[in-house]
């Protein structure tokens, strides 16, 4: 199995950057893609990167509109998520995602907060 730690939540000021991190544990040999999803109350999660095993990102949410950034450490077992210029819409829950040996791999979330 894989576990996922995330990082770097916090509360900043519209207009401001902020990075997140996830450290991958266990069988990280076995993970494929990687990814960052987001999630607010009352709305279904929602891509927000991706990036393959060897790291190239192949895909972004619509509302990033190249603000975010995500990159991947195979030899720390990291994905960072960059995301600079943030509005209010950022505000969510974002988590971690890894799929392993055909299994989906979720970490707990960390909070985002961008006031206004």
């Amino acid at each position: 199995q894989v576990q996922l730690a995330e990082s770097g939540g916090g509360l900043v000021q519209a207009g401001e950057s902020l990075k997140l991190s996830c450290l991958a544990s266990g069988k990280t040999w076995t993970i494929g893609g990687m990814a960052w999803y987001r999630q607010t109350p009352g709305k279904e999660r929602e891509l927000v990167a991706r990036i393959t095993r060897g790291g190239v990102p192949r895909e972004f949410g619509y509302f990033v509109k190249g603000r975010f950034t995500i990159r991947r450490d195979n030899t720390k077992n990291t994905v960072d998520l960059q995301m600079n210029n943030q509005t209010h819409e950022d505000t969510a829950v974002y988590s971690c995602y890894a799929l392993a040996q055909g299994l989906d791999s979720w970490g707990q979330g960390t909070q985002v907060t961008v006031s206004t």
